[in-house]
């Protein structure tokens, strides 16, 4: 009886070596499901900082260079007079409007930078981390130039050098807003939320 009971084996020997095995591989796929979410979110806002770090960058470095260069010199041709790079001071917001409210654009630019900086700790998407990353990038450049350019604090005149013709002058930090303010209206009619949920009307 027991040489039978060797070679046939119980019923529940193979299912509780089963049960041994397979509950914990079970509870190990269950995990990874659950566990990406907060990294994936984590890497969506180093790509939002990382893309306003470079706006920031180049639209500091450009101006560094207007001012040392061509600021008091002769405007340079570069598309013969439709485009050409003239620095001029402009006291007001992008592209030149609104010079008497300097004050107001600089703590709307400060206001932009902290919602920003708050919508950044659910933000799931990558195409609105880099629509994010833009405006943060750019408000941050334009908002430099009003804290430490003459004529003083929070009324500093912005550095804007590149001048197409027939349209007001402008610089880098204005363009990455532009895009950026683009980008986010073109996700917006697509129906994707920052936190990466896709909705429709």
């Amino acid at each position: 009886m027991a040489e039978a009971e060797r070679i046939i084996g119980t019923p529940d020997t193979p299912d509780a070596a089963g049960d041994g095995q397979e509950r914990p591989d079970a509870e190990q796929e269950q995990k990874p499901e659950q566990a990406p979410e907060r990294p994936r979110g984590k890497r969506r806002v180093a790509v939002l900082f990382a893309v306003a770090l470079f706006a920031y960058l180049i639209d500091l470095g450009s101006k560094m260079l207007v001012v040392a260069k061509l600021e008091h010199h002769e405007p340079i041709e570069i598309i013969g007079d439709w485009l050409r790079f003239a620095a001029i001071r402009n006291a007001g917001a992008a592209f030149g409007f609104g010079e008497a409210f300097t004050v107001i654009f600089t703590v709307i630019a400060a206001a932009v930078i902290v919602v920003i900086a708050r919508l950044a700790r659910k933000l799931h998407s990558l195409p609105w981390a880099i629509a994010l990353g833009l405006l943060l990038g750019g408000a941050l450049g334009n908002l430099t130039d009003r804290i430490f350019r003459a004529p003083g604090v929070f009324e500093g005149a912005v550095v804007d050098f590149i001048a197409p013709k027939h349209f007001a002058v402008f610089n880098l930090a204005d363009s990455a807003i532009v895009c950026g303010g683009i980008l986010i209206v073109i996700l917006s009619f697509r129906g994707l939320d920052p936190d990466g949920t896709v909705h429709k009307d």
